[in-house]
């Protein structure tokens, strides 16, 4: 342990080890650390014993739940975006030799009491029964207009400027009446509150066009997302895999590591024991910082099994439901994020379902109710409420490069996010992901 590095990294959450992987394809030497045992940190994927461990302490899980190994349950589950940022990041990679992935089954948004699917396109808003006849016709000229708008091409622009135009404006000129601009919003751009309205219309749009580009990704598929086999706990092992591959080195279990300072405050590496390993900067989780972050807010989750599929959903056996602020009466959206046997996260006839939000209140529990009471019967629960944390500082002074916490949300577009940032203020550059033709090296 005793050398230099260009970086350490700390924490073997997917964040992380997703930069561990990027910055050693780059050629930077790293040196991985997590004071666990395991890989995951707050993302990883637990059996049921160890769910019972980490929640129900001295309970035994009941024998008709089935065999643990069966079960692979995600701390923070979240689907992705079959043509999002982290997908790109997975091929450009090639990570996507250590994984294998299956399509979601659908899209779901709560209206008015009612579970319903989420049109995405201009033809499948004509066929829901979210609308009315003639608010039908306006939503589907609206998702037509951003499907076929270009930032390149002015001619897709009607003449509006979209990095001026909020979006609020931008409904306006279809004419869309406020329950269809709520599911738009939050069901299809994905934003967790509506403060997005008064701000450029340009990325709510690009939002939306990346939605209906997920859905069209692959053939047959009815909803835009995809989630790997055996859970989210694949994707950090496999980005470590690459890491290794590139000349990384890794040491787990490692509860005693102490970042070094000099005495301007900048990182100089990590001491563990009496070995001092030095690098050029350091990255890692709020964890291994609580001096250099500031709490944000909190996270409450749920975690149930079901032994039935969700009521409303056609059966399916996988899905993201949004629950819409405005729906439920708060300030957040909930997110209801549902998987089964098909993925390889739990037992035939079995189905997990997550319900999250951003706590609002005294009693974070009963924030979850809105969700909770879509499932059904719950066989077992498991409740979390969790800090979230980001860091005060960029890392460009200090050279310490903290990511942020996990949301509330159930996709990964806002900590993709987080993580093409987070790569740009170390490097000084942006992760080209349009350098190739990502399209072929996947179907290759």
């Amino acid at each position: 342990m005793d050398e230099d590095y260009d970086a350490i990294v700390l924490g073997t959450g997917l964040k992380e080890c997703i930069l561990s992987g990027l910055l050693s394809v780059e050629g930077y030497k790293v040196l991985h650390m997590d004071k666990n045992s395991y890989y995951g940190g707050e993302s990883a994927s637990l059996n049921l014993n160890q769910m019972f461990e980490r929640f129900k302490s001295g309970e035994t899980p009941p024998k008709e739940l089935g065999a643990s190994r069966d079960y692979n349950i995600d701390l923070v589950p979240k689907f992705i975006m079959a043509n999002g940022n982290l997908v790109k990041v997975l091929i450009h990679t090639d990570v996507t030799k250590y994984l294998e992935f299956k399509a979601v089954d659908g899209s779901f948004v709560l209206n008015k009491g009612r579970v319903e699917k989420v049109p995405a396109t201009d033809w499948e808003a004509l066929r829901s029964p979210l609308m009315g006849l003639f608010e039908k016709r306006r939503a589907a000229k609206f998702l037509s207009y951003c499907q076929q708008y270009s930032p390149k091409d002015s001619t897709t622009w009607r003449s509006w400027d979209l990095d001026t135009m909020t979006m609020y404006v931008l409904y306006q000129q279809f004419g869309l009446d406020p329950m269809t601009i709520d599911f738009i919003g939050h069901a299809i751009a994905l934003h967790r509150d509506d403060q997005y309205m008064v701000r450029p219309a340009k990325p709510t749009v690009m939002k939306i066009k990346l939605y209906y580009e997920s859905m069209m990704r692959y053939d047959g598929l009815t909803s835009p997302y995809i989630y790997p086999l055996y859970g989210l706990g694949e994707l950090p092992q496999a980005f470590a895999r690459l890491s290794a591959v590139h000349g990384g080195t890794y040491m787990l279990d490692r509860p005693d590591l102490e970042v070094q300072y000099d005495d301007n405050g900048v990182a100089l590496g990590v001491k563990c024991g009496e070995e001092v390993a030095k690098a050029k900067f350091v990255v890692g989780d709020p964890t291994y910082f609580r001096d250099r972050v500031i709490k944000t807010g909190k996270v409450v989750r749920a975690m149930c099994i079901l032994s039935h599929p969700v009521p409303g959903t056609g059966d399916a056996s996988s899905f993201q439901m949004i629950l819409p602020q405005k729906q439920v009466g708060r300030h957040s959206d909930v997110y209801v994020f549902c998987c089964s046997a098909t993925h390889n996260v739990a037992p035939k006839n079995t189905w997990i379902a997550f319900v999250s939000t951003t706590v609002e209140t005294a009693s974070p529990a009963d924030e979850l109710n809105a969700g909770l009471s879509l499932l059904g019967h719950i066989d077992e629960k498991f409740v979390e409420v969790v800090d979230v944390f980001e860091p005060l500082d960029d890392g460009k002074t200090d050279k310490v490069f903290i990511s942020k916490g996990y949301d509330a949300t159930s996709h990964f577009e806002t900590e993709i996010d987080d993580v093409l940032n987070m790569y740009e203020r170390i490097t000084g550059k942006p992760l080209d992901l349009d350098k190739e033709d990502l399209s072929k090296r996947q179907e290759a």
